[in-house]
């Protein structure tokens, strides 16, 4: 009786599974399809792709869909226990490692150039050109590849060329051998995390001073570039509470299994799709210019619209 009970519950808990990896699948897909309907508008007009914010968030974009594609590739292959070469799974790991940093070291330069916007009008122009978006996505990646970097280094100096022809299920924790790595790692993520918060905070403080002090339309705009940066703020958040997930699970992982996958689930949808969702709203839906040009793209062009013709971007 009781081992009919075991198999009931397991039976149970493997449907459970498949449903939570279907809406996975949904949710994924519908969150690629939106980045992509995006990413299509931001080529519409030759304004977005000479703005910095634009072109910061067109990286965010395409970041987030590098994120979503190999973290649910992953996610497939753990949880239908396929195992790949290391080598193939080194690469998948470097490439989400980088991203995973892209993303929010991007959200925070987006938030400088709202501070710059607001704060320093007249010198808006010269700092935020074209060509300091190009330097600023350089210094972003810079920034961004320094943990991957070190995480690797440490890595290289711990294995054997053997390790390298292993097939195992690909995960974070296939390359965080000792205790110490994981502590390195946790260490460095921490780091960026006070660095951006701080960044964050006194962007926002600065900008709420000048919204007090502004007056009329610079009120109005100034006030809808301080709900931006709250939206940041929020966004960015959650992109970094995820860098804190891995050590989590890690430690859930030794108390109980059942337990482990359910908050694995719950990081995957909270941590790693929730963020993601943030940016169509920030940028798709509250910039009006944006949304005049998704919007005829979303419509194919079906909908002649004279504010988008005429809109001198």
């Amino acid at each position: 009786m009781a081992n009919n009970n075991s198999l009931v519950d397991s039976e149970s808990l493997r449907r459970k599974i498949n449903y939570q990896v279907i809406l996975v699948q949904v949710l994924v897909s519908v969150f690629l399809c939106i980045n992509f309907l995006l990413i299509t508008t931001f080529f519409m007009k030759d304004f977005f792709y000479t703005t910095m914010r634009y072109i910061l968030f067109a990286n965010t974009l395409l970041s987030d869909c590098l994120i979503l594609i190999i973290t649910n590739l992953m996610l497939i292959l753990s949880y239908f226990r396929v195992t790949i070469q290391m080598q193939l799974c080194l690469i998948l790991f470097t490439v989400s490692s980088l991203c995973i940093f892209v993303t929010p070291v991007t959200l925070t330069a987006m938030t400088l150039e709202r501070y710059v916007a607001i704060c320093m009008p007249l010198r808006h122009g010269e700092l935020c050109s074209t060509r300091s978006t190009l330097h600023c996505i350089l210094i972003i990646y810079g920034l961004s590849s320094v943990p991957v970097t070190v995480t690797l280094s440490v890595l290289f100096a711990s294995i054997t060329l053997s390790f390298y022809k292993q097939y195992m299920v690909c995960a974070v924790e296939a390359f965080l051998l000792y205790t110490w790595h994981k502590h390195l790692r946790s260490g460095i993520s921490q780091f960026y995390f006070l660095i951006m918060f701080i960044t964050i905070v006194s962007s926002y403080i600065k900008i709420m001073k000048v919204a007090k002090a502004a007056s009329g339309e610079n009120k109005k705009s100034t006030k809808k570039g301080l709900r931006t940066v709250v939206l940041h703020s929020f966004q960015l958040l959650l992109c970094l509470i995820q860098l804190w997930c891995p050590f989590i699970e890690a430690a859930v992982f030794q108390i109980n299994v059942v337990l482990f996958i359910n908050i694995r689930y719950f990081n995957y949808i909270t941590f790693y799709l929730a963020p993601r969702c943030l940016s169509p709203l920030i940028y798709g839906l509250r910039d009006e210019k944006f949304f005049l040009a998704l919007r005829h793209v979303a419509l194919c062009g079906l909908c002649k619209n004279k504010s988008f013709d005429k809109l001198k971007l």
